[in-house]
């Protein structure tokens, strides 16, 4: 002990002087840390937190004093966000089709579950010989969800102009999704079809949102021909593959001031997720929730995949490394 009356012991390595018959409960208070969140140390021997009032500091000791760490900015809240379309804005980024299903019934759950704000709904004859069958329409309330008319299954401009005029006659829809399917096998679209079309349709008021190949140079010219909205196919309508070539949707989604949307192919919610983490507005999908084991069930699984892969987009990714670098910072180490 020195003629002050203090001792002299190593706390974390730092030579420290402390007054004699000091405990290790108020040692640790003045330093300014809180007893009950700490572990001490005492000459390579762990002391019980329990005894910390009592035990007292003595001449010569080596403390360890360490607590958890962690790091990275405090959480924030996560503002809202919105996406926008030809002048329309919406929150869920996630689109669903109404084929396929069981009924209108299970389209309808399947529609709530996944939270979407738009449909995309064929234009079909009237059953004339039944009038009053059930409609979708019925199920899925066009005032309280954005109908987006399509021409699936027209395999030439003309016959998806006139599908589409006669669906702005039936409910003034002028927002449309506009695909020309270049043959019946894979579905593919036929990118000179699909051009003539948008230009004739973007001519006559319409804002069409087009299904296209994953070409960056296709997605600029239906663009500038007057797409609002540009859907490359992440791989052929219904067979679930997944996203076929990332680098691309990249470039399309780079290279384009309206808004990208990967349009067929998703078959599993990481797809969705994948999507939206390339940067893209949003997915759209009918097989992969009408086909499910339970298509309410996954409805809701897309719907948190869209989310997760925005929000994991909106905050970063991290660095790619060739080699590891640790988690845990080694400063303090003990």
């Amino acid at each position: 002990m020195h003629t002050d009356g203090t001792i002299s012991i190593m706390v974390n390595g730092d030579h420290m002087r402390v007054r004699d018959g000091i405990t290790l409960a108020e040692l640790t208070a003045q330093i300014g840390l809180v007893p009950e969140k700490v572990a001490v140390e005492r000459n390579l021997e762990v002391v019980p937190r329990s005894t910390l009032t009592q035990v007292k500091v003595e001449d010569g000791d080596e403390l360890e004093i360490v607590h958890f760490v962690g790091g990275g900015d405090h959480a924030r809240a996560i503002d809202a966000d919105t996406w926008s379309v030809a002048g329309r804005t919406f929150t869920s980024r996630l689109i669903v089709g109404t084929g396929k299903y069981k009924d209108f019934e299970q389209n309808a759950a399947a529609v709530a579950a996944s939270g979407a704000e738009i449909v995309t709904v064929a234009v079909r004859r009237v059953n004339v010989s039944d009038p009053k069958a059930p409609m979708l329409t019925d199920y899925i309330d066009p005032k309280k969800i954005t109908y987006l008319p399509n021409t699936a299954g027209c395999f030439d401009a003309d016959s998806a102009i006139r599908t589409l005029r006669l669906a702005r006659e039936a409910g003034g829809w002028d927002l449309v999704k506009l695909e020309v399917l270049g043959e019946a096998r894979t579905l593919y679209p036929d990118m000179v079809e699909t051009l003539r079309a948008t230009e004739v349709l973007a001519n006559e008021g319409f804002l069409p949102m087009v299904y296209c190949v994953d070409d960056p140079i296709a997605a600029k010219r239906l663009e500038d021909a007057g797409a609002v909205a540009i859907m490359p196919l992440g791989a052929p309508i219904g067979s679930g593959l997944g996203i076929q070539n990332l680098v691309t949707i990249r470039l399309i989604v780079e290279g384009a001031k309206v808004p990208v949307l990967v349009d067929a192919g998703v078959g599993q919610a990481s797809d969705a997720t994948v999507a939206m983490e390339l940067g893209c507005d949003g997915v759209l999908m009918n097989t992969a929730i009408a086909e499910a084991k339970d298509p309410v069930l996954m409805a809701a699984a897309m719907k948190a995949a869209v989310e997760a892969g925005r929000m994991g987009y909106r905050a970063g990714r991290m660095q790619r490394r060739r080699y590891a670098d640790p988690s845990s910072p080694l400063a303090g180490l003990i």
